[in-house]
């Protein structure tokens, strides 16, 4: 089961941490999650902290768009302040890791 809980280091920042698999079979509730977590506060930067994520298919990789999305209404900064190697893997195969605000590799 996957899991998306919330905090906010400062004000104007949310940080979302995701744990488990990022897929289709939890994308319904996760996304009802997401749009919960980021309509409770003022927005001004979108943390996601994403290197719990086991497995991130295209339904996974379309909820992190949804929530660059969403922060991009509030005019906020995305963040992905740390990625898994199967985040990592998938979002620089697509091409999405600026969008998401994704620092390339360590070499």
């Amino acid at each position: 089961m996957t899991d998306i809980s919330h905090h906010s280091p400062q004000t104007g920042t949310h940080r979302l941490t995701v744990q488990g698999p990022l897929t289709i079979y939890d994308a319904q509730a996760l996304k009802s999650r997401l749009l919960e977590l980021l309509g409770q506060a003022p927005l001004q930067t979108l943390e996601l902290d994403l290197a719990q994520v086991s497995e991130i298919d295209t339904s996974g990789v379309q909820l992190l768009l949804l929530a660059a999305r969403e922060a991009q209404q509030h005019q906020a900064a995305v963040h992905t302040v740390a990625a898994s190697e199967a985040v990592r893997e998938v979002l620089e195969f697509c091409r999405l890791g600026a969008v998401l605000g994704m620092t390339p590799a360590s070499a």
